[in-house]
């Protein structure tokens, strides 16, 4: 026993140690993903050039059909959980596996998140663990916003596509802030397997996936639309060209007016003596 709690000790303390620190996310968007930079080493191993379209679009921008589409087919229960959905993991293991009508995995959308930014897809207790660990800093360091925000614009949506308005501009040709809801609930339908339910061509499976999101799109609420902190200066604009393979600019995640420039102040006038002090009014409290 006393070996086990050493170990169990110990590895919590390595938790602590090697995971990523998160509060960066705030205010930046990742360069990469350990998914993505998985994705470009396969494509290397396979002799194909690596292939990333991808383009940042601020939460604000994305159309509230997405949002609603992407929580019914991932993560209803998203503002009723700080990063793990116990109710969710139950439902998972009821009949509706037997039944063919499952919808959504047992995991959340921060669960997705973390795994997506730092881990790697095997299976193993101890990814899991770390998986665990990293989506509670997520849940506690950020906004639900900012991390439905960062899900948006980072999960693959196809071959090579990651995030929403890639994907958007990719099937539909326009822009994510204009989705229609039987778009994105098609959109939302494949997420579960990208690589074969397409989105060009989707199959019965993925059809009845999207007849399923769209029923339920009208009972979802999504996080809102909330000021968050100014980036860097030097960070490049939202409104950068699609990435074909490198970095994704970083952005802030809902625009804001920019600040006016400073106009020069005339000069203050001679000083005047302080006027009397007002008498309280009567039976006023004492501030």
């Amino acid at each position: 026993m006393v070996a086990i709690a050493a170990f169990g000790f110990g590895y919590v303390a390595f938790l602590y140690l090697t995971t990523p620190d998160v509060r960066g996310l705030r205010t930046h968007n990742p360069e990469t993903t350990a998914f993505i930079e998985l994705r470009m080493r396969e494509a290397r191993a396979e002799g194909r050039q690596p292939k990333r379209v991808q383009q940042w679009i601020p939460y604000a921008k994305i159309s509230p059909n997405l949002k609603r589409a992407v929580l019914v087919a991932e993560d209803a229960g998203f503002w009723g959980h700080e990063g793990i959905d116990i109710a969710e993991i139950r439902k998972s293991l009821e009949t509706d596996w037997e039944k063919g009508t499952f919808l959504r995995g047992a995991t959340t959308i921060t669960q997705q998140l973390a795994k997506n930014l730092y881990l790697s897809p095997t299976r193993n207790p101890f990814r899991k663990l770390r998986e665990l660990y990293i989506t509670r800093r997520l849940e506690h360091e950020l906004t639900k916003t900012r991390i439905f925000e960062l899900y948006l614009n980072e999960i693959e949506w196809g071959d090579g596509i990651y995030g929403a308005e890639a994907a958007s501009r990719t099937y539909f040709g326009s822009s994510a802030s204009s989705l229609e809801p039987d778009q994105a609930a098609l959109m939302a339908g494949a997420i579960v397997n990208p690589r074969e339910l397409n989105v060009f061509r989707p199959n019965g499976r993925l059809r009845n996936r999207e007849r399923i999101i769209r029923a339920r799109m009208g009972n979802i609420t999504p996080p809102p639309i909330i000021a968050t902190p100014a980036l860097n200066p030097e960070s490049p604009q939202p409104d950068a060209p699609t990435i074909p393979i490198g970095g994704v600019p970083s952005s802030p995640s809902d625009e804001a007016p920019a600040p006016e420039p400073a106009q020069p102040q005339p000069p203050p006038p001679p000083a005047e003596p302080p006027p009397p002090t007002p008498q309280p009014f009567p039976g006023a409290a004492q501030q």
